[in-house]
Formats: C-alpha cells, structure tokens, sequence
C-alpha cells in the first residue's frame, strides 16, 4: 500500500514526540532531554552525527555552535539549505562524561534512527563522525579510513547511499582536515542524481557510487549487537 507524504510526515511528527519521551534505556536518567533530530519528510539527504553532548542536550537540536554553521556553510556550498536536509542523531540522548553508548543503548537509539529513516527515506545518508559511521557501518573501521566511500546500505528496510564525513567539529579542531571534509561533502550532489537504490535484505555494501570504494568484506564486524 502506498503512504503518502503527507501520511508520512503525520507519522514523523507522532514518532519525533514519542522519542522525546523515550525511556528504554538508562540514558533517560542522566540526559537533560532527548535529541532526535527534525526536518522534512522527501528530503534527499539525512545528516547523522553522533551523539548530543553538553550543548546538544542543553538545547535539544542535534548540532550546535561553530560545527552546525560550518555543515551549513559546506552544504550550500553544493547548493543543499536547511530545507533539503533532515538532521538527526546516531545516538540520541547524551551520554555520561560523552562516554561510548553501551550495546543496549546504542540498539535503543538504533530503532528510533531506522524509524526515521523508513518515513523520511532521504537518497543519501550522511554520517558525522567515527560514533554514527560504525553503528550505521555495523564496522570498526575508523572514520579516517572509510571517509567520502560511498556505499549501498538497508537502514530501516530503505535502501540507501551512506557516506562517512569527518565531524565538523574535528574539522575545525584540525585545520588540515577541512579540505577533506570540503570535498566528501562535493560528492554528495553526483549521488543524489543517481537516485535512491534498491534495498539490500542482508544490509550489505554494494553497487558503490562512480569513484566510490567498498570497505574489503573481510573486515570485522562492530562488537554492538546491532545487526
């Protein structure tokens, strides 16, 4: 059965408020509130970033400060605004001391980030960070070896093009990574013209966009009980 956008987007806004109430997992009791993100149903791209830290959990929004204005600055660079973007969290309440989510914790947040997915069904899936690229890569390949390798990926039963970026904010931290970062997020526009894929039951890369590599299959899978 076909659901329209405007069913979908009904259902975004009734799953955004039932995961600001959320309290399966022992984050609720140490987080200010929960962040799970917002924008659009049919944008063609979802931001993940890794967690909330202080800010974040201060404010409720995904990014904050000088690494949200810097996404927003290298977005419109290849011509994407707030609009066409929905921007959410791989994790999406703050951890103690911004520690790594435990496995329960990290499958809690799983399940509302692949709901998410499923109603906004954006082209591209962006990640943020080492945190969001591993969940997401079900891998422990680090961010500085799988960034800008676009790859097919099922999250939430969408098939969708992932695609690792450097966080802004390390970025910014590290000045000879913003180039990098400048030009992961230049591919963005040649993947969305190719579309959204087919879905891929086992969840497995393939079909890499042009230019693109695929992570050896031999690697070893992430130790997180996610897939």
């Amino acid at each position: 059965m076909t659901v329209s956008v405007d069913e979908r987007r009904s259902a975004l806004e009734e799953l955004l408020a039932e995961a600001r109430e959320c309290v399966r997992c022992p984050l609720h009791a140490s987080r200010t509130q929960v962040v799970p993100g917002g924008g659009a149903v049919d944008v063609p791209l979802m931001v993940v970033a890794d967690g909330p830290g202080p800010a974040e959990d201060a404010r409720g929004v995904p990014l904050t400060g000088r690494p949200a204005a810097l996404l927003d600055e290298l977005l419109a660079e290849v011509g994407l605004g707030p609009g066409q973007v929905f921007l959410t969290t791989a994790v999406q309440c703050r951890t103690p001391q911004n520690r790594e989510p435990t496995p329960g914790e990290a499958d809690t947040c799983r399940a509302w980030l692949e709901a998410q997915v499923a109603l906004v069904r954006p082209v591209v899936v962006a990640t943020l960070g080492g945190l969001a690229t591993k969940l997401l890569r079900g891998d422990p390949a680090p961010i500085t070896r799988v960034h800008g390798r676009a790859e097919v990926r099922t999250v939430g039963g969408v098939g969708v093009r992932l695609l690792p970026l450097l966080h802004p904010a390390a970025a910014l931290y590290t000045p000879s990574q913003m180039g990098v970062l400048r030009e992961d997020v230049a591919r963005i526009p040649a993947l969305l013209a190719l579309g959204a894929p087919e879905r891929l039951d086992a969840g497995v890369p393939a079909d890499p966009a042009p230019a693109a590599v695929v992570e050896d299959a031999a690697d070893a899978p992430l130790q997180l009980g996610l897939f």
